[in-house]
């Protein structure tokens, strides 16, 4: 799939706007069924020592958990940057966290494998 700074800055958009209306139906719309999730709160949330979880049903049950922990998760979309396959979305987070996602996208349009970052891990 060919990935444009117009794609990115949509996509981010939709993303952000799903994130904070707390909608993990609209979230988990982003992805697809098989896709990689790898992040450092996976480990303390989901108690996985690798940090990875796969598959829709496993990375929404985190989410799940994350959304519960933290009513008052909200992101602010710094900037979204266009890759090959792939966006990057960096943004604040809770508290002011600054955080970077890199989303790689299938031939569908649909995120297959992600990975965040942070600048400074809690």
């Amino acid at each position: 799939m060919k990935i444009t700074p117009e794609f990115a800055r949509r996509f981010a958009a939709q993303w952000i706007a799903a994130w904070n209306a707390h909608n993990l139906d609209g979230i988990l719309a982003h992805y697809s069924d098989d896709f990689e999730m790898s992040s450092p709160f996976i480990e303390r949330i989901m108690d996985e020592p690798a940090g990875t979880l796969r598959g829709r049903e496993a990375v929404g049950s985190y989410w799940k958990r994350a959304l519960e922990r933290m009513p008052e998760l909200h992101f602010e979309l710094i900037d979204a940057l266009a890759g090959v396959e792939s966006v990057c979305l960096y943004y604040k987070s809770v508290g002011g966290l600054r955080a970077v996602e890199w989303l790689w996208f299938d031939e569908r349009g649909k995120v297959c494998r992600a990975m965040a970052h942070y600048h400074e891990f809690p």
